[in-house]
């Protein structure tokens, strides 16, 4: 059946939430604007990849990536593809629940 009314709103507060809470949920796993916070999730990644790496983080790489963000907040390109990919699924949880808010 096609998406209702709810369903889209859902979807576009699931959206919308996502790319308010990326730019926290970085952080608190340790990818700040001054770097990689000692003791975090994000030094346990970065200690996983330079090992793996022999020694360095490749640019381009999942860690690099989100320190980047961590540090420079998200583009609004990379605002849109979260924000997308959040009411998409938003929109579809909702349509698979019947949902009537």
């Amino acid at each position: 059946p096609p998406p209702t009314f709810r369903s889209v709103c859902v979807g576009w507060g699931a959206g919308g939430w996502q790319v308010a809470a990326a730019p926290a949920v970085l952080a608190a796993a340790g990818f700040t604007a001054g770097g990689i916070a000692a003791g975090s999730v994000a030094s346990s990644l970065m200690s996983a990849a330079a090992v793996a790496n022999g020694g360095g983080i490749a640019a381009g790489s999942v860690v690099a990536t989100l320190q980047a963000v961590g540090a420079d907040g998200i583009p609004l390109a990379g605002q849109a593809i979260v924000g997308t990919v959040g009411a998409l699924v938003g929109a579809v949880a909702s349509m698979a629940s019947n949902s009537t808010l």
